[in-house]
């Protein structure tokens, strides 16, 4: 018998499918037909949405946390590989944002952990645990985290930016031309927030601070060493 979350998540994904311009994220892209002959030299591990509802409904996927990460590799793999600005670019930031919302609100729903068990076999324990990762984050604790980021050093940083570019690309903008990655603090995913705080508390040591003022905007750099830290909580 299929579980309630894995229901929840084969709806989640149908109904993305089932939009009017899901279109480009529907099947595999025939990069031969297309003459897009770099794309499989830039995309490493195509995905779509097709590929995403047959393995759950294969229960190829041991959570349902694994099944949301193939499709946050969609609208990675299209960030990718099209210009930032560019209609498909725009469209997948879109996708992103819409489905990081509608996944949050399920794991609510579920009471569901990050990286918490759930079908498929294999997954991890729930528990208090899980209600807590998958808890929407204070005003405070986001304030909390923009301020400690400015206490991590340069290669921690780039830790933080590579684990949400992983799993919540929606929270990063890209500014290619100054070498700077911007963080919007709201848009990163209740269980990835909950992860990422606590790798920048356990580089800077401080996990009761209080979160007075702080925490704009947030401006990480790839590789200028001159480069700002910045991150936006609004």
């Amino acid at each position: 018998m299929v579980s309630s979350e894995w229901a929840a998540m084969a709806k989640l994904v149908a109904q993305i499918y089932a939009r009017h311009d899901a279109e480009p994220f529907r099947e595999p892209v025939d990069w031969k037909s297309l003459a897009l002959f770099d794309y499989p030299q830039i995309i490493k591990k195509p995905m779509d949405l097709a590929q995403v509802k047959r393995n759950i409904e294969n229960g190829k996927y041991p959570t349902i946390h694994d099944a949301a990460e193939d499709v946050r590799l969609i609208w990675k793999n299209c960030m990718q590989y099209n210009a930032d600005g560019s209609d498909f670019y725009v469209l997948a930031q879109q996708f992103s944002k819409r489905f990081e919302d509608k996944f949050a609100k399920l794991l609510k729903d579920q009471n569901h952990a990050a990286g918490g068990g759930g079908g498929g076999g294999g997954g991890k324990s729930g528990g208090d645990k899980s209600g807590k990762n998958s808890a929407e984050p204070t005003i405070e604790e986001k304030r909390l985290f923009a301020k400690m980021l400015y206490k991590i050093t340069k290669e921690e940083l780039g830790k933080v930016i590579t684990e949400l570019d992983d799993k919540c690309t929606v929270a990063l903008k890209k500014n290619v031309s100054e070498d700077e990655v911007e963080i919007n603090v709201d848009r990163i995913s209740p269980p990835v927030f909950h992860e990422v705080m606590a790798f920048v508390k356990s580089c800077t040591g401080d996990v009761t601070q209080g979160s007075s003022g702080g925490g704009r905007k947030k401006k990480a750099a790839g590789s200028k060493p001159s480069s700002s830290k910045k991150s936006r909580t609004s």
